[in-house]
C-alpha cells in the first residue's frame, strides 16, 4: 500500500497529543517526542509520534551496531529506538554483572506503521491506512481512570554508603586512576496499574525539557524528561551537547540570578564541564574530518524548571569514510555519563554501583529517511514494566577531586525531585 499523508486542523493540539499517546498505547511499540524548551541550540526533538512496529530490530546476533548500520544503509525510513548503556561491552572489553531492575533489550529499533507530526494548529497523519479513520479514532479516545502515583521508591544504597563510595572514588582520583567519574544510584519499587501516559504528562509538566520522550516496547516503558542531547546528525554536521554543572533554582528572581551566576563562575563545575568537553572532542574526532571538530559554546548556562545546567556544544563535519552509525558507536556511551578516562571509569562504575544501568544513561531517538538522526541521554527518566509492576529510576553526579560527598548526595536528590514528587503524589494538580 502507498503511504498517505494528510493534514487535520485542531483547536487544542496539546489535548490531541495526549489522546494520541493513549491511542498509541494499544500498540506494542511507540515513541512519542514532546520537546518543551525554547531557544535550545541546534533545536530540540521534533514534535512527533511513531506508532506500531512494521519491522523491529532487537538484540540481533553478532554486532548490534553492524546490524543497525546495515539496516539504515538499505532502508530510507523513520526508525525509532534506543541504545542501552551496556553496549559498552561490545565496544570495549568490559562486563555488566549487577542487578537490572527492568530488563530492556540492549538495543531495539522499530519502523513505525503510523507517523503523527504535530504543528501549531493541527497534525499531519502519515500512514498506509486511512488517515481520516485514524484521526477520528484518536478524537474518540477517553482517558482511563487508573492513575495511582503512590508508591515508595527505595534507593539501592543508604546515604552513608553513598558518601563512603564517593570518598573511595576520590581516592582513585588522588591516585591518578581517573580524573572524573559519574556515579549513580538507583531507586526502585512496585506500583500497581499506573497510567504511563499520565505519568509522562505530569512529569513533563513538572520538568519540561527539550528531549522528553514517552517510549514503549512491548510491556516496558521509558518516561523521560531528559534535558540532554547525546548526538545529532544534520547533513554532514555532527553535534554533541554534554551537560556538566548543576545548580538549584532560586526562590526569587534575585536569588535565581545569583544561583545562575554562581554556577557560571564555579571553578569546580567549569572543570567538570571542560573534562567532558575534551572527551567529547576526542570521541567526535574519530568520525569527523581532521581539524573540523570545534567547541561552538563553552560553559553555556541554561535554565530549566528545577535547575540551571551548564551545557557546552561540540560539533564537527562527518568524514565520509565513517557511516552514520559509526559516529554513534565511536562516541558511545556518552562522556557526560561516564567520566574520564572512559574505559577505566566504566570499570569502576561496574565495581561501585549496585544496579545495572540498562537503558538508563543510554540513548533514545530516531533515524529519519534522509539518514539524519537525533538521540538524547536517558536521564531524569522513569522506567516501568507492566508485567512485573516494577518501577525504577536512577540519578547521578560527577565526582572530581574537589567533590564534597555530602553535596554530591544532595545534588542526586535534587535531580530526583521531579520524579519523587510525581510518584509520591505531590504537585500533581
Amino acid at each position: 500500500m502507498v503511504q498517505t499523508k494528510r493534514f487535520f486542523k485542531i483547536k487544542d493540539v496539546k489535548q490531541f497529543y495526549q489522546k494520541t499517546n493513549y491511542w498509541a498505547d494499544q500498540f506494542s511499540h511507540f515513541c512519542s517526542f514532546n520537546p518543551l524548551h525554547n531557544n535550545y541550540p541546534f533545536g530540540t526533538f521534533p514534535y512527533l509520534i511513531g506508532v506500531g512496529a512494521e519491522f523491529t530490530l532487537e538484540d540481533p546476533d553478532g554486532s548490534h551496531f553492524k546490524a543497525l548500520d546495515s539496516y539504515i544503509k538499505q532502508n530510507k525510513n523513520w526508525f525509532f529506538g534506543h541504545f542501552g548503556y551496556d553496549l559498552k561491552n561490545e565496544i570495549e572489553d568490559l562486563t555488566s554483572q549487577n542487578i537490572e531492575r527492568i530488563q530492556f533489550p540492549i538495543l531495539s529499533f522499530f519502523r513505525p506503521i503510523h507517523l503523527i507530526h504535530f504543528q501549531n494548529n493541527g497534525v499531519f497523519i502519515e500512514t498506509k491506512a486511512d488517515p481520516e479513520d485514524i484521526f477520528n479514532k484518536i478524537l474518540r479516545v477517553q482517558k482511563p481512570q487508573r492513575f495511582r502515583p503512590d508508591t515508595d521508591l527505595k534507593p539501592d544504597c543508604t546515604k552513608l554508603e553513598y558518601i563512603n563510595t564517593v570518598k573511595t572514588l576520590k581516592n582513585h582520583i588522588e591516585k591518578g586512576d581517573i580524573y572524573e567519574i559519574n556515579y549513580c544510584m538507583n531507586f526502585s519499587g512496585d506500583i500497581i496499574d499506573p497510567d504511563p501516559v499520565e505519568l509522562f504528562s505530569k512529569l513533563t509538566h513538572l520538568s519540561p525539557n527539550p528531549f522528553s520522550v514517552l517510549y514503549k516496547i512491548n510491556n516496558k516503558y521509558t518516561i523521560s524528561a531528559s534535558p540532554e542531547r547525546f548526538i545529532k546528525k544534520l547533513g554532514s554536521k555532527i553535534i554533541s551537547q554534554p551537560i556538566k554543572g548543576t545548580a538549584a533554582r532560586g526562590s526569587s528572581m534575585k536569588l535565581d540570578n545569583i544561583a545562575k551566576d554562581k554556577l557560571k563562575k564555579s571553578e569546580k563545575e567549569r572543570a567538570e564541564n571542560m573534562m567532558i568537553v575534551d572527551l567529547v572532542r576526542n570521541d567526535l574526532a574519530k568520525s569527523c574530518i581532521p581539524g573540523s571538530v570545534k567547541v561552538n559554546e563553552m560553559f553555556g548556562v541554561y535554565t530549566f524548571s528545577q535547575l540551571h545546567q551548564m551545557i557546552s556544544t561540540v560539533s564537527g563535519r562527518l568524514n565520509q569514510t565513517n557511516s552514520a552509525v559509526d559516529v554513534i558507536k565511536n562516541a558511545f556511551p556518552m562522556g557526560s555519563m561516564t567520566g574520564a578516562p572512559k574505559i577505566k571509569v566504566m570499570e569502576l562504575i561496574e565495581k561501585y554501583e549496585n544496579s545495572k544501568r540498562g537503558i538508563f544513561s543510554g540513548s533514545i531517538g530516531y533515524f529519519s529517511p534522509n539518514n539524519d538522526y537525533d538521540f538524547n541521554v536517558v536521564i531524569r527518566s522513569l522506567f516501568y514494566d507492566s508485567k512485573t509492576n516494577q518501577l525504577s529510576f536512577s540519578v547521578g553526579s560527577a565526582i572530581t577531586y574537589d567533590s564534597d560527598p555530602e553535596k554530591e548526595y544532595e545534588e542526586c536528590l535534587l535531580k530526583a525531585s521531579a520524579i519523587l514528587a510525581l510518584i509520591q503524589g505531590k504537585n500533581n494538580n
